[in-house]
């Protein structure tokens, strides 16, 4: 199919175009931006008169849960504008063999709703002690490796891993938490006190930043950091950078926008991992994002079906939906922070594409990006328009979120027009 964008501003944070312009597409491929071939004809127009054109949004964090799952959670994807994400380890079962990571991807590219990237286990059956068969994972189509919320409690199950990791060029990626001090279900502090709640320490994301490095340190491996959640936390990964270590961090749009003050009297649609901490911790993640100490922002979506949630506080599932509110929400966060539309952009389109790297092959030079001859995976969104989060406008099957208009009476800003998925119509807001 062709297909003609027009009247579009066309925003790509990868090479600073920020014009009015069309872009023409055709197999799967951009062939002009501005000067559309006089010989080029569309079979399909689409006007984007008032909307940004943009990549295709990245997310390195969207679970899919049970296979059952996967059709409904990619329509999510592409409903907000995600055209790739990346799928962590803890599936049902967990992709820990290269069969089940080769029928998940199988799976994904017949829906053409959104490019798949899985995660391989980084243990069997995520269990922290044998490892998985890493190399033959990466065959399979694994991105990188890890342990998703299981924290390995030996360290020298980890130390092998990224000794493995090191001498194959794989990266891993690790959530900071301690196995030990970790357990809780709410930041510790003031809030968790007063509602009587077990806390999860700061102290239990930088002793195991501080593991991570010197292990880093020790064996040159690469490493993705997941979701921090403290300014503790940012203020390592700064110095980690400084000294050149090859880390790379991100952070989810809860942690960027809510606190533990948000959890009321015991709001179980705030039960989330990593838990909501202070207000100084997440000022230090919206300007840890802002000056590039943390590289991206994810949606850390977590579908929680039914009942899950309506357990008492400490008894709910933790997790929340997120990918169709990730462009939103890092709208919001360019707002509040006085950033251009390309900078706010950049951290859920380019910045993603360089923590995959090379591990994206054919697609690493056009991905998260708008390039002449490039993959046409394309975001067209509205930046004036507000939408309220209501259960009958999700996607997800999870339809629980902090974000519901229902209790905060907010409307998000930006709202999803279409996304174009290899030149492909995934979604199309009518």
């Amino acid at each position: 199919m062709k297909i003609l964008i027009q009247n579009g501003r066309v925003i790509d944070p990868a090479s600073g175009r920020d014009e009015l312009a069309d872009v023409a597409i055709a197999a799967g491929r951009i062939v002009a931006i501005g000067a559309v071939p006089t010989d080029f004809q569309p079979s399909r127009t689409l006007d984007a008169r008032g909307c940004v054109v943009a990549p295709g949004l990245v997310d390195l964090a969207a679970r899919l849960r049970e296979r059952g799952m996967l059709e409904s959670e990619l329509n999510a994807a592409a409903a907000g504008g995600v055209t790739s994400l990346v799928c962590p380890p803890d599936t049902d079962p967990a992709l820990d063999e290269p069969g089940l990571v080769e029928m998940l991807k199988f799976r994904a590219r017949k829906l053409s709703l959104c490019r798949l990237f899985p995660l391989g286990a980084l243990t069997r059956g995520l269990k922290g002690e044998a490892l998985t068969e890493m190399a033959e994972l990466t065959a399979a189509g694994c991105v990188g490796f890890s342990q998703a919320e299981a924290a390995i409690k030996d360290t020298l199950v980890l130390q092998r891993a990224m000794m493995y990791a090191s001498s194959h060029d794989l990266s891993l990626w690790l959530r900071p938490v301690d196995p030990w001090l970790g357990k809780g279900v709410a930041a510790s502090g003031a809030v968790a006190t007063r509602l009587g709640l077990s806390g999860v320490p700061v102290a239990s994301e930088t002793i195991s930043l501080h593991t991570i490095f010197e292990l880093m340190r020790a064996t040159g491996v690469r490493v993705h950091l997941c979701r921090l959640s403290s300014a503790a936390g940012v203020e390592l990964v700064r110095q980690a950078k400084a000294e050149g270590l090859p880390v790379t961090a991100d952070v989810s749009i809860n942690s960027l926008h809510l606190t533990d003050v948000d959890i009321g009297y015991f709001n179980p649609a705030m039960r989330l991992t990593p838990p909501l901490r202070q207000g100084r911790d997440r000022d230090a993640l919206r300007a840890g994002l802002a000056d590039g100490t943390i590289d991206a922002l994810v949606s850390d979506h977590t579908p929680v079906e039914g009942d899950a949630k309506t357990l008492p506080f400490g008894e709910a599932e933790p997790g929340a939906t997120g990918l169709e509110l990730l462009l939103s929400l890092a709208l919001k966060w360019g707002q509040d922070q006085g950033l251009t539309l390309a900078q706010t952009l950049e951290r859920v389109t380019a910045a993603p594409v360089r923590v995959l790297g090379d591990a994206l092959g054919s697609l690493a030079s056009s991905a998260g990006r708008l390039v002449e001859g490039g993959v046409a995976d394309v975001c067209i969104f509205d930046p004036e328009e507000t939408w309220p989060v209501t259960p009958d406008v999700l996607h997800s099957q999870g339809k629980h979120t902090p974000f519901a208009f229902a209790d905060t009476g907010m409307a998000l800003p930006g709202r999803v027009r279409a996304t174009l998925v290899a030149g492909t119509i995934a979604h199309e807001l009518r």
